[in-house]
């Protein structure tokens, strides 16, 4: 695949947009055939105008007056017909080709690994995959086959204007360099604008997208007038790049009707001289022929420019989308290993890991966990405990040293298959805008409301669902705004525990539930946790003293590990931390 450049006319960014009309290639081929009926039609009615005056109307001839009327009412109604079908069937070409190429927008969005969102920011995403995208279908229903169609119709009515008298042809087309120039210079400032437009969309879908997102903080500060103030300068610069770009039409447009009306001048002059010097060169039906194929000229010269500009912005858009879909961030699944069982060991040998390439997070990390034993993460903030779990699902690559699960490399298993196995219930919950059951079984139909029940009463959670309004399809609202942060903790405990995971990892699980939430949730963990090996990262040491292993981290190094006893004796680094809670609590209560 050649590199994607920014220019409008990129022709191998073209065949890749129309690689999308290949399942559509019949309506793409009636779109090319109506196209040319369209251009080839175009100056018939005028010639046909022509011909009714000189032969019918000046001679008094009434019948065939009639039926040459009758014949351009026809052709209108056909030609009617025609740019209808035209239009509709470009439009289905795009919207179909986008609705394929947005699917598969999305599905490699899922698949991008972590690192990528971690620099990207959300309403950007949004943009290329809405906004976008509907330029891209503009390349059909506006685009290259409209251009097509009006050149091919501009060159028709040149051709039957130089058959019909070129003398005149070249009189009334004097004045189309100047609409040539002014095309140009159209065309060039209003692509400039149409960029910056695009440009302001998706600062401006990025602002709202953050900032609704965290209305909650905005509020909670009282930061509402501040955030206003740079709302208004982000929209005040979408207004003017708007504003601009209607200005360079409110000079071309004025600019072009000025020249059509030279060569309507010119028309008008030629006539009235030929007509008192030579009257036999020009016929009485000659001037509305050539007053329509002047109308007919400009207007598709005049579109043309925007066409153009369409065009340009719809290449734009798709270079954008491609440059998303071109982009390698993803988990490369070459593994194949997908046992029937896994048993749930896990092994750290000389793991080194970095976000950036430079400031290693995991440094040297060495350890094993025995299929169902409980292994503890403990240590202070950025001491690297989350980012062991996030290599452990593969979200990011580590950089030295291996990991495995039950003696087979993770790189080995099938990744679905691999994560399939891993459960993990973070600290902050997310819930979609949906049931409570959809939001558990994420919409997989082989988990059934039997399966969801049974893990609710598990959890302790299916008497306070059941109390809710619909009860298992009651709709959460987005990020479940409806429930309280225990209750959203207890849905993601049971969204884990009904895909029967041979891994269940506990991310801050039960930092944001209240104590009597808290104590329902240890004690549905220590029954969930047997047969299961389990990783639980947790501040609240009191949760983990049952651990068979705990494993003390300090600026991404394994400091100690042992028992909760064996630590306590070591009088480190783990003794400091639980001294530090204990004592606290102490002091507080």
């Amino acid at each position: 695949m050649s590199k994607i450049t920014g220019e409008a006319f990129n022709v191998g960014l073209l065949r890749r947009v129309f690689q999308y009309v290949k399942p559509y290639r019949k309506i793409f081929v009636w779109s090319v055939i109506l196209t040319l009926l369209l251009a080839v039609m175009a100056p018939v009615r005028p010639y046909l105008i022509k011909y009714t005056v000189d032969n019918f109307i000046m001679t008094g001839d009434y019948n065939n007056l009639v039926i040459f009327t009758l014949i351009m009412l026809v052709l209108l109604v056909l030609q009617s017909g025609i740019q209808y079908s035209h239009t509709l069937l470009t439009n289905i070409l795009g919207q179909s080709a986008i609705k394929d190429l947005r699917v598969d927008v999305f599905n490699h969005i899922t698949k991008l690994r972590l690192k990528y969102f971690d620099k990207t920011p959300i309403g950007q995403l949004i943009t290329r995959t809405v906004s976008d995208l509907e330029t891209i279908s503009d390349i059909f229903s506006e685009g290259l086959i409209v251009i097509i169609g009006d050149i091919l119709q501009v060159a028709a009515i040149i051709a039957v204007m130089f058959y019909s008298d070129w003398e005149l042809s070249i009189v009334v087309l004097l004045p189309m360099p100047l609409l040539i120039v002014a095309t140009s210079k159209f065309q060039k400032a209003i692509k400039s604008a149409f960029q910056e437009i695009r440009t302001e969309v998706s600062n401006l879908n990025t602002f709202l997208q953050e900032h609704i997102s965290g209305i909650a903080i905005i509020q909670y500060f009282a930061r509402e007038e501040q955030e206003f103030k740079k709302f208004k300068q982000i929209n005040s610069r979408y207004r003017d790049a708007n504003i601009r770009s209607n200005w360079y039409y409110s000079i071309f447009f004025p600019v072009v009707e000025i020249i059509s009306a030279l060569s309507m001048g010119l028309l008008v002059w030629w006539a009235a001289k030929s007509i008192l010097t030579s009257p036999m060169n020009v016929t009485p039906g000659t001037i509305p022929e050539f007053l329509l194929y002047i109308s007919m000229l400009f207007r598709p010269i005049r579109e043309l420019a925007d066409k153009f500009n369409t065009l340009q912005m719809g290449m734009v858009g798709a270079e954008r989308v491609f440059n998303v879909l071109d982009n390698n961030e993803i988990t490369v699944n070459n593994g194949t290993y997908a046992p029937a069982k896994m048993k749930g060991a896990i092994s750290f040998e000389k793991v080194w890991f970095a976000y950036n390439d430079d400031n290693f997070v995991l440094k040297d990390i060495s350890f094993d966990v025995k299929a169902g034993q409980t292994v503890a993460l403990v240590g202070a903030t950025g001491a690297g405990k989350s980012s062991t779990i996030n290599i452990l699902n593969r979200f990011y690559e580590i950089k030295k040293g291996t990991v495995k699960v039950d003696g087979v490399n993770i790189d080995d298993y099938e990744l679905g298959y691999l994560r399939g196995k891993i459960a993990t219930v973070l600290q902050d919950v997310f819930l979609f805008s949906d049931t409570i059951f959809n939001n558990i079984t994420l919409n997989d139909p082989d988990i059934t409301m039997e399966e969801v029940v049974d893990a609710a009463k598990k959890v302790g959670a299916h008497d306070f669902i059941e109390r809710l309004p619909g009860g298992y399809q009651y709709n959460v609202m987005e990020r479940g705004s409806t429930l309280s942060a225990g209750q959203a903790q207890l849905i993601s405990f049971i969204r884990a525990l009904v895909f029967n995971p041979s891994i269940l990892v506990l991310d801050e699980a039960t930092s944001s539930v209240d104590t009597e939430t808290e104590i329902m949730i240890q004690r549905a963990i220590d029954n969930l946790m047997f047969g299961r090996t389990a990783i639980v990262i947790a501040h609240r040491l009191s949760t983990i003293q049952k651990a068979d292993l705990i494993i003390v981290l300090d600026k991404g190094e394994i400091k100690e590990k042992g028992t909760h006893q064996e630590l306590l004796k070591l009088n480190g680094f783990y003794k400091k931390l639980y001294d530090l809670q204990f004592n606290s609590v102490g002091i507080t209560g």
